[in-house]
């Protein structure tokens, strides 16, 4: 103890002369650590802030979602004696200008309709400030009132009070929508919003059987019920529904993975600036002791033990480490407070201060620090004065001592550890870590055989060359922990910059030769004839295909529930909710199956199945595996008769469920149907199905 104490009152005399030597270490464990810090701040504030609003961004405590079809009598009995209720149904739709003749601007909407007692929490925010029910009332001759964003009168030119026309019923504008509390729980938009009533809604025609419709009833428990009581009650007394039941807890289930996804991979990111950093600061460590040979050696040559010298620079070298992650832990904990002030956030954000991201950020620039400077001390351990003075005019080598290599290598475990423990994809975080850690031995590598081919090249005539040389392979040169810090940083912005390139490649240049020019949605049975004669009047159009599509839910495999079920995680998002299938006699010609067979046209037997491949090998399918679906609250049980490769970065018509016709062909669908036409032709296409087909949504 008493070396403890004599060690400490020298590292902090040390210090009183300030930073110096220590400059760059501090600076990159700093600049580390509010990388990390920063990130992980955000990241708590943006998921905090959705769950204190989660009763405003759902709707209710309880959100219970449906495709197709509401809640039965017996499910809103079960429901309403558990809570008030409040129910919408969310589609897409064409809205246009007046009363919808052939000159009329036209757009895509995303409409919702509500109840009266719609929300049951928050405001609808409108302009004028208006009650929301007399902003949707109907006058006596059957015009409805709506409200739209101002989004919708700007592409249409129209003002408030001015007409529009939603499938088969006028409506007039009441209010401009600037605040709609339910929003960001309805998933990504196409169109503007616009807010109708439910009997103004089934005026319109566009609810007919198939169409493509997501009721949602939204619940606000009774004070004596929970929300995961309601779940227990809700999947015992209706198992077989096919509803999804979102509550108050995760509001927004895609988006807090997104946010928990790009926190992990910013935090993976500022994990390597530390490393790079890390580098750094093991570097100006050896740098400091080069300064401090001569008073190691005087230490030691009356009568101070190894122990004792190395204690007095980890201590101070810790200190200062200290310093740095408290003073980068305190700039990323300022960060979301500056963002707050400085951007027009789209989520809620609860601007707080999360310490359990500062406690880990510290703990990473700690453990850094000890990882990266520890083998570096052992010298003031291991030398002799003879030769550390020696030292001063000619670097002797030296083997360090197990112990602090195992204490360096222990410290470099312990942050792996706790950064996989943390993450919320472990086992890719331990690939990402171990990608660095090859990373570093590469490079490390590199300057070795670097080093070699220099001390083995003719000695140049230039002396200039020679002693630029000479500096590289000396003893003691800092060229390894060079190359080392610059690869991994060059690499990590040369990987950012190509991911980014190829996202952008794919997206800008890939994607609008593959992808059709239009998608129409909710092409009815009875229309689909005409609508095949309207797209064939176009010369220019190609690739016309209409696919029926059904709405349904993958409920067991094997015959295990997939509650049950092991489901890798990269396949769960396809039980998640119901899925777009489809049903064909014949597999597109273009099907790219790798394992099983096609079922013949004529086929009328047994369901069967043909299957995504990925997501077949994450749920541990197999051709011949059972799949359970649940259509319209009807389970079918199907067989798998074989495998896909499914490319959804195309842009065309992509199913990972086609079954075989002969049951499913009878349940009530709609089509879903892709053209590609010429550049001019694309305006005169949109009229004339726009026109002609007013229930039919066009993308």
């Amino acid at each position: 103890m008493t070396e403890f104490v004599l060690a400490l009152r020298l590292a902090v005399r040390e210090l009183r002369s300030g930073l110096s030597g220590f400059r760059i270490f501090f600076t990159c464990l700093f600049l580390g650590v509010a990388s990390i810090a920063a990130v992980g701040s955000l990241s708590d504030a943006f998921l905090q802030g959705l769950a204190e609003q989660g009763r405003v961004l759902l709707g209710g405590d309880i959100a219970i979602e449906l495709v197709h079809r509401s809640l039965t009598p017996d499910e809103r009995t079960f429901v309403s004696a558990r809570g008030k209720t409040s129910d919408t149904a969310a589609l897409r739709a064409m809205a246009y200008a007046g009363q919808g003749g052939t000159a009329a601007g036209r757009t895509l909407v995303e409409l919702k309709a509500v109840d009266g007692a719609y929300p049951l929490y928050g405001t609808a925010g409108l302009s004028p400030a208006i009650p929301l029910s007399t902003a949707l009332g109907c006058d006596k001759k059957g015009v409805c009132g709506s409200v739209a964003e101002q989004a919708l009168l700007d592409r249409l030119n129209i003002g408030r009070h001015d007409l529009v026309r939603i499938g088969d019923q006028v409506f007039r504008i009441s209010a401009v929508l600037t605040d709609e509390p339910d929003r960001l729980s309805g998933g990504f938009s196409l169109g503007p919003h616009v807010i109708i009533s439910q009997m103004a809604l089934h005026r319109t025609g566009l609810v007919v059987p198939g169409s493509l419709i997501s009721y949602t009833t939204h619940v606000k428990l009774n004070p004596d019920i929970t929300a995961a009581a309601f779940r227990r009650a809700a999947d015992a007394h209706f198992p077989d529904s096919g509803w999804q039941i979102r509550d108050r807890d995760n509001p927004t289930p895609g988006t807090s993975r997104f946010i928990r996804q790009a926190g992990m991979f910013l935090t993976l990111a500022a994990l390597t600036i530390l490393a790079v950093a890390g580098v750094g600061a093991g570097q100006s460590v050896s740098a400091f002791l080069d300064r401090k040979r001569d008073e190691i050696a005087t230490l030691k040559a009356i009568g101070a033990e190894g122990g004792t010298i190395f204690l007095i620079f980890f201590l101070q070298v810790m200190m200062i480490a200290g310093m740095a992650s408290v003073a980068g832990a305190a700039l990323g904990a300022a960060i979301p407070f500056l963002v707050e002030r400085s951007a027009n956030l789209p989520l809620p954000i609860a601007f707080k201060i999360h310490l359990r991201n500062l406690t880990l950020a510290f703990l990473f620039g700690t453990l850094s620090a000890a990882a990266f400077s520890l083998p570096a001390l052992s010298r003031t351990h291991e030398m002799t004065p003879a030769s550390l003075f020696r030292d001063i005019v000619s670097s002797a080598r030296h083997r360090s001592h197990w112990l602090y290599l195992a204490g360096g290598l222990g410290a470099g475990v312990i942050l792996i550890c706790l950064s996989v423990a943390v993450s919320p994809s472990p086992v890719f975080s331990a690939w990402f870590l171990a990608g660095t850690a090859g990373v570093v031995a590469l490079f490390r590598l590199t300057s070795e055989i670097f080093r070699f081919v220099l001390t083995r090249l003719p000695r140049p005539r230039f002396v200039a060359i020679r002693m630029a040389i000479a500096g590289l392979t000396r003893p003691g040169a800092s060229a390894g922990t060079v190359i080392v810090a610059l690869g991994i940083g060059l690499t990590l912005l040369a990987t950012v910059t190509l991911l980014e390139g190829t996202i952008s490649r794919e997206v800008d240049a890939n994607l609008p030769i593959t992808a059709p020019s239009f998608y129409f949605v909710d092409v009815q049975p009875g229309q689909a004839s005409s609508f095949d004669k309207t797209i064939a009047g176009f010369r220019s159009a190609r690739n016309y295909q209409r696919t029926p599509m059904i709405r349904g839910r993958i409920v067991a495999l094997n015959g295990v529930p997939v509650a049950r079920a092991t489901i890798a995680a990269s396949a769960r998002w396809a039980v998640n909710g119901d899925r777009g299938l489809t049903y064909a006699a014949s597999l597109p010609a273009d099907a790219d199956i790798v394992q099983g067979q096609r079922w013949s046209a004529n086929y009328r037997g047994p369901p069967l199945v043909s299957f995504d491949a990925e997501l077949a090998e994450g749920m541990g399918l197999k051709v011949g595996s059972s799949l359970t679906l649940n259509v319209l609250g009807r389970e079918l049980e199907t067989r798998i008769a074989n495998l896909r490769r499914v490319d959804f970065s195309s842009g065309r018509q992509n199913f990972i469920i086609i079954l075989s016709p002969g049951l499913i062909d009878q349940a009530p669908h709609s089509f879903l149907a892709t053209v590609s036409v010429a550049r001019d032709d694309e305006e005169r296409l949109y009229r004339a199905i726009t026109d002609a087909f007013p229930t039919v949504t066009t993308v």
